[in-house]
């Protein structure tokens, strides 16, 4: 199989992936404002923090490393020996949710049962439903593997949908059971890719960290209380909208078009040079894509974080520390979604020595971020686990600009090109941010709605002349996503 038609299928599978987040942003969202006028904040508090925390470390755990190591270089491998390495993945899962539910139970503060009714109960319920879903482990990385886009859409579409609506009709006809809701909704080795998956582990292990690493310290040390990390995490879902709709998607698909192309343990000059240089114009323009959507989400979501709290979820969201929080989370998206992108490359070019240094890197990230975390938020209250976030992820940004560097420094290539704008589109920007910041000032957000929809009109105009200016100015860019994330090719055959 060629590079290019690799990539036409890693593009396919990313489109598939955006509409499948869309749609799961979409009804988590509209979810999310349904429950709040059902339950208290401190019930969606302990369900959006602590019991998705304890389902997510067990998946993470359990699976990412085995995932990392058997999508690598796909097309040379006997896979009945990869099935059966991924079988691990399910009495994995069923170690870490017995050791992690009982340190949710017997080491965390236990929720007043007044407040938050079955925790025990939601604990228990939240772990099995994680070493379920690990029961479909080997099926999701062949069909990863393959490509099987409608598959994954249909099946993942279903699983969704099904829970939301048991979700709405338990909230709607029976509040009282609590955390019952949601418990109920969730509910022949190959020893090189063992070695490999090993590897990925202990970098999964870290990774998991300083993903999820607030969590921890929310859970951990009780800096805030139920309610306030209740109207975190909603700001934090919200705020992360658009780089989980676009990036996440991108980032898997991608990951596995790099994996396939490009060869491990090879420097670029000994590998086929198609495929290497392929691989440099398909990372330049997932650099350019990155940088562009942050910069807009940054640039825009600054004047706009207030209304879209006050609209979302009321006053409980709009005052206080709502709005500060999402304007902070509005640069973090930035660096996100220029991480997501350095470090999908980064992870599949990496050699297996190479990915126990870069596992030292994240373990001193890993334990300065935790100290970190706690400070800031001692210091500035939640805005600390931003800040902490942002300085995470500069560092791993860094990491990977220097790998991507060192891996391409002898061929004629330089994909870090794609970090690269023309001053008139960062002039456009820096205007576009200059105004709308001043009709917030001006028409929002208590003097009513006329006011808001025209300041709401600054911003749709602001944003227009931006993106025009990109179109015309990033030419290389807008072909890449022409021919690559746009309609899909007649020799698309799959199923």
């Amino acid at each position: 199989m060629g590079s290019q038609e690799v990539l036409g299928q890693a593009a396919r599978l990313a489109s598939s992936g955006l509409i499948l987040q869309v749609l799961f942003r979409l009804i988590t969202f509209v979810l999310n404002a349904f429950i709040l006028r059902f339950l208290s904040k401190e019930i969606v508090g302990v369900v959006n923090v602590r019991l998705t925390l304890l389902y997510s470390t067990t998946l993470f755990l359990a699976r990412e490393a085995f995932r990392r190591a058997c999508l690598s270089g796909v097309t040379q491998r006997d896979w009945s020996q990869t099935v059966n390495l991924l079988w691990l993945t399910v009495p994995l899962g069923v170690f870490w949710s017995l050791f992690l539910g009982w340190v949710w139970l017997q080491l965390l503060e236990v929720p007043d049962p007044h407040v938050v009714p079955h925790y025990a109960t939601g604990v228990v319920l939240f772990g099995l439903s994680a070493v379920v879903e690990l029961l479909g482990e080997p099926f999701w990385v062949l069909a990863q593997a393959h490509m099987f886009v409608k598959l994954k859409v249909i099946a993942e579409s279903l699983s969704v949908i099904l829970k939301s609506i048991l979700t709405a009709f338990l909230v709607l006809w029976l509040p009282h059971w609590g955390l019952y809701i949601f418990s109920l909704a969730q509910a022949l080795i190959n020893w090189k890719e063992a070695k490999l998956t090993w590897s990925f582990f202990k970098q999964s292990f870290l990774k998991q960290i300083l993903t999820e690493g607030e969590r921890y310290v929310m859970t951990f040390l009780n800096v805030l209380n139920f309610g306030d990390q209740g109207v975190y995490d909603i700001v934090n879902n919200l705020g992360s909208l658009v780089a989980r709709l676009i990036f996440q998607p991108i980032e898997e698909s991608f990951y596995i078009f790099f994996a396939k192309v490009l060869e491990r343990e090879k420097d670029a000059t000994l590998q086929k040079q198609e495929d290497v240089a392929v691989a440099a114009a398909v990372l330049e323009s997932l650099l350019k894509l990155a940088l562009l959507a942050g910069l807009t989400i940054t640039v825009f979501g600054f004047a706009y974080s207030q209304l879209a709290l006050d609209i979302y979820g009321g006053a409980m969201l709009s005052s206080g520390s709502g709005p500060v929080l999402l304007r902070s989370y509005c640069f973090y998206v930035l660096l996100l979604a220029i991480n997501g992108v350095t470090e999908c490359f980064t992870f599949a070019a990496m050699s297996k020595e190479e990915v126990d240094r870069y596992n030292f890197v994240m373990l001193a990230l890993s334990s300065s971020f935790l100290v970190l975390s706690y400070l800031l938020t001692r210091w500035c209250g939640s805005v600390g686990f931003i800040l902490a976030n942002c300085f995470n992820m500069g560092i791993r940004i860094t990491q990977s600009l220097c790998f991507i560097h060192r891996y391409y420094r002898r061929s004629p290539h330089r994909p870090l090109a794609g970090l690269h704008l023309s001053p008139v589109l960062l002039g456009t920007f820096a205007l576009g941010g200059g105004v709308t910041a001043v009709s917030e000032v001006f028409l929002c957000c208590e003097q009513g709605w006329p006011a808001r929809l025209a300041h709401i009109a600054v911003g749709a105009f602001c944003l227009g002349a931006t993106l025009g200016t990109a179109f015309l100015t990033e030419t290389k860019l807008i072909h890449f996503l022409r021919t690559q994330l746009g309609v899909p090719r007649r020799t698309d055959k799959m199923t």
